[in-house]
């Protein structure tokens, strides 16, 4: 009965405690979404929510068991998830909320379609031209991490995305071709942006120094990239330090678009 009671005590303070938690919990979901390190993730809830249970009617041997395993298992936490403990911090310390519209994009949870408009069909349509010619190019697309810090690295822009762009940007002879380009809000914001390069991935044989450029960006951040091989033609898609498989351009068009969300 104490507890009941309890629960009737519910005050705006309790509802504004469980609201910011469930966004932690969610930024935390997005962070290790599609990684190994989800299972991991859903366990440690799954274990906290029984001790909790556990505590809560009093089992004092089982709690103190799985209290003391979740007090000790906080250190292991930091070396399991320390790439996501560095993303994570990244975005707190990197998100723009200068612009307002980044805040309300990150609170649209079932939003379907990209909130800035990013012009998505004509970048893959860039993409699949360049890939017949055999034209390399390196894209990628900011999205709650802002890329400031790399986008110095580069040149700045501020041209409009479009298809002749795109295709103008990485044409063989245009002294823009070289590196990456960054887009946030369907604006490039930087050409000849140097990226981190990730040497310890095992990645196929096929990938070159593009290829393990996006990975190091997206590895390092929440930014999405985009590769198309230079010697092959193949287009490839990075998110969240993983090679990403598609079947169809129409697909990786549909997975590009969910992702900016």
């Amino acid at each position: 009965m104490e507890i009941f009671s309890d629960l009737l005590k519910f005050t705006l303070i309790d509802i504004i405690d469980v609201f910011l938690v469930a966004l932690l919990l969610y930024y935390v979901y997005k962070l290790v979404k599609g990684t190994v390190a989800i299972n991991i993730f859903i366990g440690i809830v799954i274990i906290y929510i029984i001790w909790k249970v556990t505590e809560a009617l009093h089992m004092q041997l089982l709690s103190n068991i799985l209290g003391g395993f979740i007090s000790v298992g906080m250190f292991a936490l930091i070396v399991v998830f320390q790439q996501e403990l560095r993303k994570f911090l990244l975005m707190i310390g990197s998100t723009n909320f200068s612009k307002s519209r980044h805040l309300f994009k990150q609170l649209k949870f079932l939003q379907t379609e990209t909130s800035d408009g990013t012009n998505v069909d004509a970048i893959i349509s860039a993409c699949i031209k360049m890939a017949s010619t055999n034209t390399g190019a390196l894209i990628v697309f900011e999205r709650n991490n802002n890329l400031d810090f790399l986008a110095q690295t580069g040149d700045e822009m501020n041209i409009t995305v479009t298809q002749p762009i795109i295709e103008s940007i990485f044409f063989k002879n245009s002294p823009l071709h070289d590196g990456a380009i960054i887009i946030a809000d369907n604006i490039v914001k930087a050409t000849r942006v140097i990226l981190p390069v990730n040497n310890e991935k095992n990645l196929p044989q096929r990938f070159g120094l593009r290829h393990r450029a996006a990975y190091g960006v997206c590895e390092k951040t929440d930014a999405l990239a985009l590769v198309v091989s230079e010697e092959t033609g193949q287009i490839s898609y990075f998110k969240n330090g993983e090679f990403i498989i598609f079947e169809t351009t129409s697909e990786l068009s549909s997975l590009i678009k969910k992702d900016l969300v």
